[in-house]
């Protein structure tokens, strides 16, 4: 039997549309965990994490203010693997256990949504039930973050994709697949989803 609430992956990479499957799903009253959002103030708020952080890269990880220094990390761990592992294994622990106490505080709801780029990559959709994917062709995704993020340009987005793990990968691991490709409606291939799951029986 899996347990309820079922824990729900869902990834995609860099401008395939995870958001707006995500805010379609809490329209459906869906609770949705961001982790990468979490990520992110967890590296502020969580002293361990803090103190970590500190210990690997230095002070200068962090603003006199006590906010992280995400310029600095980025260009610190970006074309180091080495040390983008030492980042991952302090924020990824961190992440995994505040998602146990936040779903812990749903247990009435039938399924739950963990929303991350690298769920994949960091071997955390193995804990989870299911495993959704959001895809779109590259050039439609490159299209996305340009307009969204003004001061990326083609060649950074190609970057990152390059870094990521290929959609196929993410496809061939995925119970559903969502394709926000602006051909396939995306309401329709959600509701499907979420019908699923509220009518989901476990007989095994």
């Amino acid at each position: 039997m899996l347990s309820k609430p079922f824990k729900i992956g869902i990834t995609g990479g860099i401008g395939a549309g995870k958001s707006i499957v995500c805010d379609i799903f809490r329209a459906l009253d869906i609770r949705v965990y961001q982790a990468d959002e979490c990520a992110k103030r967890l590296m502020e708020e969580d002293e361990n994490v803090v103190k970590q952080i500190r210990a690997a890269f230095g002070q200068n990880s962090y603003t006199l203010e006590g906010a992280v220094n995400r310029a600095f990390l980025a260009k610190t761990v970006f074309h180091n693997s080495s040390k983008l592992k030492v980042l991952n294994g302090i924020v990824h622990p961190a992440v995994e256990m505040d998602f146990s106490n936040w779903v812990d505080k749903y247990p009435d709801e039938q399924y739950v949504l963990k929303e991350a780029a690298l769920l994949v990559e960091t071997g955390s959709y193995k804990k989870l039930d299911f495993l959704l994917t959001v895809t779109a062709p590259e050039s439609l995704r490159v299209k996305r973050v340009l307009q969204r993020d003004q001061h990326r340009t083609a060649e950074d987005i190609h970057a990152i994709i390059a870094k990521q793990l290929a959609e196929e990968e993410k496809v061939n691991l995925s119970k559903f697949v969502i394709q926000n490709d602006d051909k396939n409606l995306i309401i329709p291939q959600i509701l499907k989803i979420h019908k699923f799951f509220i009518n989901y029986k476990q007989t095994g």
